[in-house]
């Protein structure tokens, strides 16, 4: 998933750089979309695996 952010974010610099500030702004806004889903899955996934507690093998 971060691996989308980080595309999404080289086309908006290099949009940005050639002058197209529409398609930068939203492939900011993107990015920053997804970054943040990502944070929220991963606090999900961290809060249950410390709820769930280790398991003795």
């Amino acid at each position: 998933m971060l691996g989308w952010v980080v595309t999404f974010l080289i086309i908006a610099l290099i949009a940005g750089v050639l002058g197209f500030g529409g398609i930068a702004g939203a492939s900011v806004e993107i990015a920053k979309a997804i970054f943040f889903i990502a944070i929220v899955l991963f606090l999900i996934s961290a809060v249950i695996g410390l709820a769930r507690g280790r398991t003795q093998v």
